[in-house]
């Protein structure tokens, strides 16, 4: 993938974020407390100009109503579920999208195997429930799960395996350890947005895959990053790990030298000296640390017309740096920067 082509990319994967709150009302153009299709459960609505899609949110429903054949996007956020049953979804083995967000679920109140039967589903999103560990186990047709802001321990080993077309993994906001889910993403080689921010994470987990392009560690308790950790991770370009415990120790020397990457940010943490980057970074955040020197060498090995580095954001700020501490081949250097934040 090249820098060129990201932008489209990134369009792509906001899409996958945001387009159940968005996409449907701004592709369809309607209203989802207008005049509802016949064929819908009666205490929800099925808009008349996408009878497809089955709305039954805020409604303080404890069970989930009989789903009628034909429904391919259901809602169900804001509710009170706790649990569901096996039969649950026989009459719609064809839906695609489920969102149970901010209900009351719990893993043994989720029976059998309800998720793996529907085998058109792509989208399962229980965000805001009472989880405990990740659903499981899952249709391989799935390509976005979210389980955030739950109270997940663990990831099963094989809850997430034969998962070819997942590309999009939300586990941030749980309880998860680093033991607790190494090994748990092996052979997602689709997967490019995985989020494991605001855990309780002391160490970096293992068996990643490397087709992965976001990656996010943030506001976990993470002190050091074990030596070619990232060593064939080819298309990594946004590496989270601000709000941990980082120290100059803990980091080995060109670990952050990564060709692919975009952007990162170590900010939040306790690093006394700037990493060696590649030069093809361009976001840099390193507030709130305690850097105070200045090393051309973590940004430009060699300062030429053609070498120079790619950075247009730095933060600087919350150091114990100032201007007087920068020196002056650093604009040759940082040619392109537009910002460089120092206080």
């Amino acid at each position: 993938m090249t820098l060129n082509s990201l932008p489209v990319f990134l369009l792509l994967i906001s899409g996958i974020f945001c387009q159940y709150y968005e996409g449907l009302v701004d592709d369809y153009g309607y209203d989802p407390f207008g005049p509802s299709s016949a064929v819908c459960a009666p205490e929800c609505n099925c808009p008349l100009s996408y009878p497809t899609a089955m709305y039954c949110d805020n409604l303080k429903l404890k069970t989930i109503p009989i789903v009628p054949s034909g429904i391919k996007y259901l809602y169900l956020r804001n509710n009170m579920i706790e649990g569901i049953e096996e039969n649950t979804f026989d009459n719609v083995t064809d839906l695609q999208w489920l969102i149970l967000d901010h209900n009351h679920l719990e893993n043994s109140k989720i029976k059998g195997r309800v998720f793996s039967k529907l085998k058109n589903l792509k989208k399962l999103h229980i965000n805001y429930n009472n989880l405990t560990e990740a659903v499981g186990p899952l249709p391989k047709t799935l390509d976005d799960l979210q389980l955030s802001h739950n109270k997940i321990t663990k990831v099963n080993p094989g809850a997430l395996e034969g998962l070819v077309n997942l590309t999009v993994i939300h586990l941030q906001n749980n309880q998860l350890k680093a033991d607790s889910i190494s090994g748990a993403f092996k052979g997602l080689n689709s997967l490019l947005y995985l989020d494991l921010s605001f855990n309780r994470l002391t160490k970096l987990p293992t068996g990643l895959p490397h087709s992965l392009l976001m990656l996010y560690f943030d506001n976990n308790q993470i002190s050091n990053v074990p030596d070619e950790y990232f060593q064939g991770f080819k298309t990594l370009q946004y590496l989270r790990l601000s709000h941990n415990k980082l120290t100059d120790s803990g980091i080995p020397g060109n670990v952050f030298n990564i060709t692919s990457l975009v952007e990162l940010d170590l900010s939040f943490n306790q690093l006394k000296s700037i990493p060696t980057v590649s030069e093809n970074l361009e976001n840099f955040y390193l507030q709130v640390n305690k850097i105070s020197k200045f090393p051309l060498s973590s940004f430009c090995k060699v300062v030429g017309p053609m070498t120079y580095s790619k950075i247009t954001h730095l933060r600087l700020d919350g150091n114990n740096l100032t201007r007087a501490d920068l020196p002056q081949e650093m604009y040759n250097c940082l040619r392109v920067a537009a910002e460089i934040s120092l206080e």
